[in-house]
């Protein structure tokens, strides 16, 4: 970038400071990046100015204006704040001082005649944590040392709010797959489905249990990177066997969401190896190449006498792959039927108990559900998908009343797509992860 460029925009933005003092007559946030050398904007820095932005936004619901310019020049936001000075500027200079990230950050707070208010504190250096205005002047380090912290900076701090954004994707998703009402055969508001063990209050004990571990996925995923991706599944099989624990510590021994652990694990690690930004489609080929090869290692060698689980035995009998064998695949019934179901549904204006009932019916169609075979026959799973297929093929979204009497029949035969509720957990889960910095 040219000194003279750099000078311009300097120019400019004194020039749109005065005018919006002029225009609202109230205090003005001048938000700007402090990057050292000639390199001040890139997809990095940009993502790292959002986050800033939304940290002040936070601060200040009642922002009367606000205005961000991303250009080559450096990033620049204005806003206008109806709060004095002082305040405003305590604010700011807590959100510089909050985390290593706000180091970058240079919020210039502007009074009524144009003033810029001064810190309370010397910013300190980004390297050597002395006085930042010595060691500029006595050029203690090199730029190049400058600029790898500032890369480390806003690298971490973005994976962290990245991390922070799939913990909450994932909770939410397990809560609105629980919400969905009505969902056949399923707990829902409505009842308790073909479950005479549990309701919504021990899916709700569940959800809260698990918390912790779809954090943790995700941060083994991104402390993961330098490795290969099946170096990964011995560390998240460690995570999974301590949220089955803590499951039935909350649950007094009922499995509510052991499919979900695996599942939803995977791809919060899977989006911790990849970053922000990763659309559904990587996240899940990411999933399917942390477990490579786990259907030949764990499934193919079983028999009548070492099946453990009712999954394991309708592999050994039916060749029935489950939850591992549509991970490794790269969760196609997700990507290809659930969620452009749950999306069009939403497009259309449609609720999500409407929407997330569909894309389960979708799937439960289109892929063998293990958790209703174990309770029934294949034979009785393949009488099940041509009536679904009867019902989907003239309402695509049936309504609450069609989808009521199907959980009524459900009931009487004691049939639960437990299955398909997880997968229905992931499309809420994809379809929820935008940018973190935007979300």
């Amino acid at each position: 970038m040219e000194l003279s460029q750099l000078l311009q925009a300097r120019e400019q933005r004194a020039q749109r400071q005065k005018e919006l003092l002029e225009q609202y007559k109230l205090p003005l946030v001048c938000f700007t990046m402090n990057i050292a050398g000639g390199q001040k904007n890139s997809p990095l820095i940009t993502e790292g100015f959002l986050l800033g932005e939304k940290l002040l936004l936070a601060q200040f619901p009642n922002t009367v204006y606000s205005e961000k310019r991303l250009l080559p020049t450096g990033c620049e936001g204005y806003y206008v704040i109806p709060e004095a000075p002082e305040r405003i500027k305590a604010r700011c200079t807590q959100i510089e001082e909050s985390l290593p990230l706000g180091r970058l950050f240079d919020m210039d707070v502007l009074d009524l005649q144009g003033q810029k208010l001064s810190r309370p504190r010397p910013r300190k250096c980004l390297l050597c944590n002395e006085d930042a205005r010595i060691c500029a002047r006595s050029r203690s380090h090199s730029l190049e040392a400058l600029w790898q912290r500032t890369q480390q900076l806003l690298q971490e701090a973005l994976d962290q709010a990245w991390i922070r954004r799939m913990q909450t994707a994932a909770i939410q998703s397990l809560l609105y797959e629980l919400l969905t009402t009505p969902k056949p055969g399923l707990v829902d508001c409505r009842n308790s489905g073909s479950h005479k063990d549990m309701d919504v209050f021990t899916f709700a004990r569940s959800t809260a249990a698990l918390a912790p571990y779809f954090l943790q996925c995700a941060q083994a995923g991104t402390a993961s990177r330098g490795q290969t991706a099946t170096e990964l599944l011995e560390p998240l099989r460690y995570l999974g066997r301590n949220a089955e624990a803590a499951m039935y510590e909350a649950t007094e021994g009922i499995n509510t969401h052991k499919g979900a652990i695996f599942s939803l694990g995977l791809l919060c690690a899977a989006g911790g190896r990849l970053g922000s930004g990763a659309t559904p489609t990587e996240l899940c080929a990411e999933a399917a190449a942390i477990i490579e090869g786990i259907v030949e290692r764990e499934l193919t060698p079983l028999s009548p006498s070492t099946a453990k689980t009712k999954g394991e035995a309708l592999f050994v009998h039916h060749r029935i792959g489950g939850i591992r064998a549509q991970a490794e695949a790269g969760f196609p019934t997700v990507l290809q039927v659930g969620l452009p179901i749950l999306t069009e549904g939403l497009k259309q204006g449609l609720s999500l108990h409407r929407s997330g009932a569909a894309a389960l019916l979708h799937m439960l169609r289109a892929e063998a559900d293990t958790s209703l075979i174990s309770r029934s026959s294949p034979q009785r799973y393949e009488a099940l998908r041509l009536e679904l297929t009867q019902l989907l093929t003239d309402h695509p979204y049936p309504n609450p009343a069609q989808l009521e009497a199907l959980d009524n029949a459900f009931i009487q035969e004691s049939l639960s797509p437990g299955g398909s509720a997880d997968l229905l957990s992931l499309c809420h889960f994809l379809h929820s992860l935008p940018s973190p910095v935007n979300s």
